[in-house]
């Protein structure tokens, strides 16, 4: 049987410049139950991609991923920037989501197909920055809009049931609401504003600081690694540390390390050890870049804000929700987790998806 990785690289040396027909089976492709099969593939377009900001893509690449039965009304599952197309688990192999996505779970495959992407600019298989590439150009929300729109077409997806983002993912919900409401029922954004708090971009900013300061002296891993250090400080809640790390230092190398900071090292090891440099300042950016105008989005849409979020302030979702000019709801939450809230409080979140993600009939 050929692997999901292996299928999806041979999708990515030939260009598949017609839509694949949602009826088609898995085929060899498919590496999980019955219930929940899998299909991927890479989008390889000739047509350029006109960036937001400015330039263009040639020969923009975009891979992506679905789960679940091909009749179930397809809902888009976005996460942070270090998410893709790997969203549940499949085949040994783990998704970014798989506490959410799952058979049975707040997601559930048996009753939704779920679409995943990797993101342009990222550091997957979509177009993105290469090692040392330091003239990759600025990426726009609404630049990954243009790529799931483009991959929904080379797939035969009509619309969506709904889409679900958290974090940059759910800045991306919301653009894709503003540019293409048609193809969209209901959005829910979770942890994402219409706007990047500018706390949150002062800590970002000192992050791509780190990394191309390091990548200048020929070491971006070690800069990337520091970066998601700090990265992670903000990630989570300050009730949540004291719990876990009120603990005295120990001597490593004849100085005290904190067990705080270890943990913080350790994640930022395993980051840098699978991510690129480059592609993280890229993403990064583009949080920061991200602005959307509320009143201009009508599809309806569910906001969930972590009291606790250091980084999408809950005053800031409150505002978003004031100035939506559709139907709109606010789910207000506390977790210790913070920001990263949307990867573990699976509980609450099914209960959102139950209410938010109606299909209508008919709906592909």
């Amino acid at each position: 049987m050929t692997s999901l990785a292996d299928a999806c690289a041979k999708s990515a040396a030939g260009v598949a410049s017609q839509p694949v027909p949602e009826s088609e089976p898995c085929g060899d492709k498919a590496s999980s139950p019955a219930s929940c099969p899998v299909r991927e593939g890479v989008l390889e377009s000739s047509e350029p991609l006109a960036l937001h900001f400015g330039g263009r893509l040639d020969g923009l690449r975009v891979a992506w991923r679905l789960y679940g039965p091909a009749d179930a009304p397809v809902v888009a599952a976005l996460g942070g920037i270090s998410a893709g197309r790997h969203v549940a688990d499949v085949a040994g192999e783990s998704g970014w989501w798989s506490e959410i996505v799952s058979e049975g779970g707040a997601l559930d495959t048996r009753r939704w197909r779920i679409l995943g992407i990797d993101f342009v600019g990222g550091s997957h298989q979509s177009t993105g920055p290469e090692r040392g590439q330091s003239n990759f150009p600025s990426i726009s929300a609404y630049d990954q809009v243009e790529a799931l729109r483009r991959v929904m077409a080379h797939v035969g997806i009509k619309s969506l049931a709904g889409i679900v983002g958290a974090s940059y993912g759910g800045m991306v919900a919301l653009a894709f609401a503003e540019r293409w409401p048609a193809l969209v029922q209901n959005i829910v954004v979770i942890s994402a504003a219409h706007r990047a708090h500018p706390m949150s971009t002062a800590w970002r900013s000192v992050q791509r600081a780190m990394v191309r300061y390091a990548l200048a002296r020929g070491d971006g891993p070690e800069g990337l690694r520091l970066a998601r250090a700090l990265a992670m400080a903000t990630y989570r809640s300050a009730q949540e540390f004291d719990a876990r790390f009120d603990a005295p230092p120990v001597r490593v190398d004849g100085r005290f390390q904190f067990p705080v900071e270890s943990y913080l090292l350790a994640r930022g090891d395993a980051y840098a050890s699978t991510y690129k440099p480059e592609a993280f300042v890229c993403l990064s950016e583009s949080i920061d870049l991200h602005r959307v105008e509320p009143t201009r989005i009508r599809t309806a849409t569910t906001l969930v804000a972590v009291r606790e979020d250091q980084l999408a302030p809950i005053e800031d979702m409150r505002a978003l929700h004031a100035s939506l000019a559709g139907p709109a709801e606010l789910v207000e939450m506390s977790s210790l987790y913070g920001h990263d809230a949307f990867l573990k409080e699976s509980a609450i979140l099914r209960d959102v998806f139950a209410r938010a993600l109606q299909p209508s009939d008919g709906e592909s």
